[in-house]
């Protein structure tokens, strides 16, 4: 059986038992000063405009000082098998969709690596024996963690690339093709006004005419959302209030009588720099997937918080959620869970959100089904 990346690192830095039972043996030394150590670690991160960008909103800080602890307690416990290095690379995938510079990696590292040294030094300092094979170990689990989240950033970054050079041969194929389409789209709409006059009163006649407009709309659609996704309209910026975009996109919606919409925590959010046609466009693609997810029956709850300099609303449904297999493409072009679309609304969202200098993203939600959570900063980008 082939050896793996993770078994092939600990060979390589020397990861051993005697290692393995030194950070066990530091750990109730140690895990006191966790939340302590995350104060410190967060007070030094956010210290760098960057990094502050990136890890914008106080509830969000708070969130991750309580995933610190667990990473630290995971640092000095293990089990340091293969769920481990899965589990650590998800941090470098993170570092990634975040756009976390790499080298506030190796500034974060440091701090724990010294915060964690200060505590051996101080417990072991009658036993010199034992401080070098705790210093030892903490080298050693600390050097794995930067090589899982160095390999795993690098993976995401090429294949972040990969996807831009993709997006950049989409974007010119729909150009030409976009352009082209618009001229017989066109005749056959000018026609199509001129048959409707000469039909008489044929119910046949009238029901094709009426469905070859009904498509004619659906490829008229298609052609302009290609286009936007390559056009850099640029942002009308007003003072904009997201309640009344949320209103207005909801009104272009059409609910089945069994569909609740629940909206929560709107009226209190500050008022936004921001284009209001195209967030309200953000909110109609995203409301109409929420209720095409929920069916005939359930819920689609809207949720807006405060946090920090920025605002963020949720889309729910109580739907089945996305499949795995697509979550990390979720937001390319041409990649759709539904049976007859052809992805292209979540693609547009996330590049009119990115242009307001926010962020997209996906989790499940409470009830199992779909959650869509945007963040927009209150101040221009």
């Amino acid at each position: 059986m082939a050896e793996t990346l993770f078994a092939e690192l600990k060979r390589y830095v020397g990861f051993q038992a005697e290692d393995e039972a030194a950070l066990r043996k530091l750990d109730p030394v140690a895990s006191p000063q966790f939340v302590r150590i995350a104060d410190l670690f967060y007070r030094r991160i956010l210290d760098h405009e960057e990094a502050r960008k990136a890890l914008a909103g106080e509830s969000q800080v708070g969130r991750l000082k309580v995933t610190l602890v667990e990473w630290m307690q995971k640092l000095l416990t293990g089990p340091w098998d293969e769920q481990y290095y899965e589990l650590r690379a998800r941090i470098g995938r993170v570092h990634v969709r975040i756009s976390l510079p790499q080298h506030y990696m190796f500034g974060a590292m440091n701090v724990i690596r010294a915060a964690l040294n200060e505590v051996i030094d101080s417990h072991y300092l009658d036993r010199p024996d034992e401080l070098r094979k705790a210093r030892t170990a903490l080298g050693k689990i600390l050097d794995l963690e930067l090589a899982i989240m160095l390999h795993t950033y690098r993976e995401d970054l090429l294949s972040q690339q990969a996807r831009i050079e993709r997006l950049s041969t989409f974007g010119q194929l729909v150009g030409s093709i976009g352009h082209e389409l618009r001229n017989p789209l066109g005749v056959i709409e000018s026609s199509l006004f001129i048959l409707k006059g000469r039909v008489g009163s044929d119910p046949r006649a009238e029901k094709q005419i009426q469905r070859i407009s009904e498509q004619l709309t659906v490829a008229n659609d298609i052609v302009t959302k290609l286009l936007d996704m390559i056009r850099d309209r640029p942002l009308s910026r007003t003072n904009v209030k997201l309640p009344e975009v949320l209103n207005a996109a909801a009104s272009s919606v059409h609910w089945p009588s069994q569909v609740k919409l629940i909206q929560t925590g709107l009226e209190g959010l500050p008022e936004i720099q921001g284009d209001a046609v195209q967030l309200r466009q953000v909110f109609v693609n995203l409301l109409e997937n929420a209720v095409q997810a929920t069916g005939a029956q359930g819920e689609v709850r809207v949720q807006g918080t405060l946090d920090g300099r920025a605002v963020e609303v949720t889309v729910e449904d109580t739907g089945p959620g996305v499949d795995v297999s697509i979550r990390n493409r979720l937001f390319e072009p041409l990649v759709t869970t539904k049976t007859r679309g052809i992805g292209l609304g979540l693609a547009l969202v996330k590049r009119i959100v990115e242009r307001h200098g926010g962020f997209i993203t996906y989790r499940s939600g409470g009830d199992g089904g779909a959650l869509f959570a945007i963040r927009l900063p209150i101040t221009n980008p």
